[in-house]
């Protein structure tokens, strides 16, 4: 049984920072993506992209995901995704990866689960003025992208590095071909 990699979709979703992940999942055919809205209903990306996702945010529960991925967007600086936080928590205390880019790192702050993380935002002052519960201060780390036990955070610029960690969680290359795919994507820099 393949298994299931959520991403949650909503109004303003950033869709370049899913980008690089989407593709190389679905194509390898080891793994489900299934898309999801807060009811199931079409959103419009950033970018104008319109989209359906499969499912609502009700129709399944922790138990049917194995990763969560977390687009960036403005919606999670205003608090319009709260409806996320049981799931998002309840993944991370199960030991499920979720993973978080751009903005999302900032709704991941305020449910405590990178106080005491490795972690990465758009920037630490960022993170700390939007996500007033946050105080992992201690354990940012300034850079593209960081992965400690099972969350996966990236800055808004970097959904090459994020991609790159998530492959690496879920084992799509080896350490050989992640690296070359990295240094394709990232640097155009392709090897035998």
């Amino acid at each position: 049984m393949k298994k299931k990699i959520f991403v949650f979709l909503f109004d303003g979703f950033s869709d370049w920072e899913i980008s690089y992940v989407t593709p190389e999942i679905n194509k390898s055919g080891a793994h489900e993506l299934v898309y999801f809205s807060k009811n199931g209903g079409p959103v419009l990306s950033m970018g104008g992209l319109p989209v359906t996702p499969s499912v609502s945010l009700k129709d399944f529960g922790a138990e049917d995901v194995d990763m969560l991925i977390l687009p960036g967007g403005t919606a999670w600086e205003k608090g319009d995704n709260d409806e996320l936080g049981e799931l998002t928590r309840e993944l991370f205390e199960s030991g499920k990866p979720v993973a978080g880019i751009c903005a999302a790192t900032v709704f991941l702050g305020q449910l405590g689960i990178l106080n005491n993380l490795k972690h990465t935002s758009n920037d630490l002052n960022y993170l700390k003025g939007i996500a007033q519960q946050y105080c992992g201060e201690e354990n940012y780390q300034h850079s593209f992208a960081a992965a400690d036990k099972n969350v996966i955070t990236a800055c808004g610029i970097a959904p090459v590095e994020f991609a790159r960690e998530i492959f690496r969680a879920i084992g799509l290359f080896d350490g050989k071909d992640l690296e070359k795919w990295f240094q394709l994507f990232k640097n155009g820099v392709w090897s035998e």
